[in-house]
């Protein structure tokens, strides 16, 4: 499987460039749903501190241990809840981009295909 959020990149930069353009009204849906999903992922990163309690295992070295590991997992490092949802949420941002560019493009792009057949 590929890095998604470099392909959501490579999609919002292709359109940046005018490589893609998409008819605007044939891409509002994919934008509301795009912008749910983000919605609802800055929803869970807002709550995700939350996660980062050390449940209480009891005062001795293997519960300390244990309960520091669950809390690290749930809110800190690179492989934690919380970095999953922010590198999720980075790809709903760089699609949502991508595809407002690609619309605002696709006018662009369709007047530059049709203007060789305009002076014939």
């Amino acid at each position: 499987m590929g890095n998604s959020l470099a392909d959501a990149n490579a999609f919002k930069n292709a359109a940046a460039q005018g490589q893609v353009g998409i008819d605007p009204d044939a891409a509002q849906t994919v934008l509301n749903k795009i912008r749910t999903g983000k919605d609802a992922i800055e929803a869970l990163l807002q709550r995700a501190g939350d996660l980062g309690q050390a449940p209480k295992l009891g005062n001795n070295p293997v519960g300390n241990a244990i309960a520091a590991k669950v809390a690290n997992r749930a809110d800190g490092g690179g492989d934690s809840y919380a970095a999953a949802l922010q590198n999720l949420f980075q790809q709903y941002e760089a699609a949502e981009s991508g595809i407002v560019t690609a619309m605002a493009r696709y006018h662009e792009i369709d007047q530059a295909a049709a203007e060789p057949f305009r002076n014939v």
